[in-house]
C-alpha cells in the first residue's frame, strides 16, 4: 500500500508539469492577442471551462481505477434534456428538478459500473454501449427539438454571478475541492489509488474492488447530469446534440493533467490544469480566427500529443534516454572496451 501511495504522491510533478505548460500557454497567448488577459476574456476562458473541468474531477477517478467512460457526453446531454422537461413540460420545482436530474446521471453511471464489475465488460464496451443508449433516449425523449424558456432560478446554473466570477467557476471550485478531499483523504481515494496500482492485488488486501469502482462511475454520472444542466441553463435550452464528442475533450484533460491512462497515478488538481489549458487553447484558437474545422485538427493532435507522452513515461522510455549516456559509459563510469 505505500508503494501505490508513494505513485500517487508522484503525480505532484505531473501537476507542476502540466502548470508550467498552461503558464507558458497563456504567455504565447498573451503575445498573439493584445484581448487575451483582459479580464472579461479571462472570465470567459473560466466558463468555459467548467463544463470539462467539472465532469473531469470524476474522470480522473475512473481512469486512476484503470477505467474509462465513454458515455459522459450522452449522459450529459440526456440528464440536461430531462431535467429540462420536468421544469418546462410538467412545471415540476427547478431544484427538485434539478436534483431528480443529477440521480438520473448517477443511475447510469451506476449501470456502467454495474456492467464493469459484475458482468463483467471492458470499459470502454460497457461505457460505449450506454453512450449510444442515453444519447439514443435523448432524441427519443425531445424529437431532436430542443427544449428551452427556463426560469431565471434554473439559468443562474450557468449564467449567475457571485460579485465579478460567474457561479459556474465557483460550483467547479466547490466539486474540486469535495474531489480532491475524497481522493487524498478517504477511504474512497486510498481504494482508487490501490485498485489501479494492481487490482488483482487490492482484492487480495480485502478491498470490495467491484463497489469502489461502481461508486466512482455512479458520482462520474452525477457530474455529467450536473455539467449538463450548467451548459443547458447557460444556452436557455436543452439539446439531444448537447455534448457530443465531450468524452475525448474530458479524458484529453485528465491525461494532460498527469493521470495515467494505465492507472494507479493521478490527481484532480492536475485534471484541472488540464481542463484550463484545454479552455485556454479553444479560446486563444478563437481569438486568432482559427476555423472551427482547423481547431478539431489542432485539439485531436493535443489528445495523441498527451497520450502518447503517458504511453511513452509508462514504458520508461524517457527515463531510459536520460540514462542512454551512463550506459554508453559502462557501469563503472569507463568506456566499455567493446567499445
Amino acid at each position: 500500500m505505500r508503494r501505490i501511495l508513494g505513485k500517487a504522491n508522484s503525480s505532484i510533478g505531473k501537476e507542476l508539469g502540466a502548470l508550467t505548460a498552461l503558464i507558458l500557454l497563456c504567455v504565447i497567448m498573451s503575445f498573439s492577442s493584445p484581448h487575451f488577459l483582459s479580464l472579461t476574456n479571462l472570465m470567459n476562458i473560466l466558463r468555459q471551462s467548467t463544463l470539462i473541468g467539472i465532469v473531469a474531477a470524476g474522470m480522473t477517478f475512473i481512469i486512476i481505477t484503470g477505467g474509462i467512460d465513454l458515455s459522459v457526453g450522452s449522459v450529459l446531454s440526456l440528464s440536461s434534456c430531462l431535467t429540462a422537461g420536468m421544469i418546462v413540460n410538467y412545471g415540476w420545482n427547478v431544484w427538485l428538478s434539478v436534483f431528480l436530474g443529477i440521480i438520473i446521471g448517477a443511475f447510469f453511471g451506476l449501470l456502467n459500473g454495474l456492467m464493469i464489475t459484475r458482468i463483467p465488460l471492458p470499459p470502454f464496451i460497457a461505457t460505449l454501449g450506454i453512450m449510444g443508449v442515453a444519447r439514443g433516449l435523448a432524441f427519443v425523449y425531445t424529437g431532436g427539438a430542443p427544449i428551452y424558456t427556463f426560469p431565471e432560478s434554473f439559468k443562474y446554473l450557468g449564467q449567475g454571478m457571485i460579485g465579478p466570477i460567474p457561479f459556474p467557476v465557483i460550483l467547479m471550485v466547490v466539486v474540486y475541492i469535495i474531489f480532491y478531499i475524497m481522493l487524498k483523504r478517504t477511504k474512497l481515494g486510498r481504494y482508487t489509488y490501490a485498485i489501479g496500482g494492481n487490482e488483482e492485488a487490492a482484492i487480495l488486501s480485502g478491498i470490495p474492488t467491484g463497489r469502489y469502482k461502481t461508486i466512482v462511475y455512479s458520482l462520474t454520472g452525477a457530474l455529467s447530469a450536473l455539467a449538463g444542466m450548467v451548459l443547458a441553463a447557460r444556452l436557455d435550452a436543452a439539446t439531444s446534440v448537447a455534448g457530443d464528442g465531450f468524452e475525448l475533450d474530458v479524458i484529453a484533460a485528465v491525461v494532460i493533467g498527469g493521470t495515467s491512462l494505465s492507472g494507479g497515478q493521478g490527481g484532480v488538481i492536475g485534471s484541472l490544469i488540464g481542463a484550463l489549458i484545454m479552455g485556454v487553447v479553444r479560446n486563444g484558437l478563437n481569438l486568432l480566427l482559427v476555423s472551427s474545422h482547423w481547431q478539431r485538427v489542432i485539439l485531436g493532435l493535443i489528445i495523441l500529443a498527451a497520450v502518447t507522452v503517458d504511453v511513452l513515461r509508462k514504458k520508461g522510455v524517457i527515463i531510459k534516454a536520460t540514462k542512454f549516456k551512463g550506459v554508453i559509459m559502462g557501469d563503472q563510469g569507463k568506456r566499455p572496451e567493446s567499445l
